[in-house]
């Protein structure tokens, strides 16, 4: 893989998780199944089928300007699908851009402004909400709706704790995270990353909250809970709890 890998840009290494067979196209099968392999549920991997609509012909422009009947994104000129409203942090040849990737986490991130120290940066969904509003430009629906469903699925898939950690995010723009997460995904504590519609129905259930990160992972699910009763009361001293 090294060895293929080896002359992309970053945004060449954030899509190639679905490039299945490294022909530097990718298909709308391979979305699906590259979704699929992170764990996404069906519906939401069907949902990813969008992203060849949008991306496809931006990406074709690259050697036709008929748009590919099969609505094939070719990686070699991904650079070309980027969209406005974005964070800026590839450039327009899909380069990463590290120092404003580092501060986007100095502006953003409210654990640091609120004073707390020695914990690695990350943005909360408050975060990410106000992330999304700065980086809005006049007249870009499309590039607003774009972002806000990259977000959505950013948080979906890394969140820890009901925050998203600086080196994840990282690791997810030079797209090495998503083989990680998909080796991963067979051990036992893989539940602990991300965030499914079990997380949100369970705490719902068990708590009143959608904040499945502010309950003990192990008593929510535990057969001798009652619906109606918080699980809060029994973390010891707040124990993985994070103000929002």
């Amino acid at each position: 893989m090294s060895n293929l890998t080896a002359n992309l840009t970053a945004l060449q290494l954030h899509v190639a998780f679905w490039d299945l067979n490294n022909d530097a196209i990718i298909t709308p099968y391979e979305i699906y199944t590259g979704f699929r392999a992170l764990g996404f549920s069906i519906l939401f991997s069907l949902g990813g089928l969008l992203i060849p609509v949008f991306f496809s012909y931006p990406t074709t422009l690259g050697h036709s300007w008929l748009p590919d009947p099969l609505f094939r994104i070719y990686t070699n000129h991904i650079h070309k699908a980027k969209h406005g409203s974005d964070t800026g942090i590839y450039d327009s040849d899909g380069h990463l851009r590290l120092p404003l990737f580092d501060e986007m986490f100095d502006k953003m991130d409210s654990t640091s402004r609120s004073g707390v120290k020695d914990q690695e940066p990350s943005l909360g969904v408050g975060d990410l909400f106000r992330l999304h509003a700065k980086t809005r430009v006049a007249a870009d629906p499309a590039g607003w709706s774009f972002a806000a469903m990259e977000w959505w699925t950013t948080w979906l898939l890394l969140q820890r704790e009901g925050r998203v950690w600086k080196e994840d995010l990282r690791e997810m723009y030079d797209g090495t995270l998503f083989w990680k997460l998909r080796d991963r995904r067979s051990e036992r504590d893989y539940s602990r990353q991300g965030y499914g519609w079990k997380d949100w129905a369970n705490t719902i259930w068990y708590n009143g909250t959608w904040k499945s990160w502010e309950v003990d992972h192990n008593v929510y699910q535990g057969a001798d809970r009652q619906p109606g009763v918080s699980a809060l009361s029994l973390v010891a001293q707040g124990e993985r709890v994070l103000s929002q």
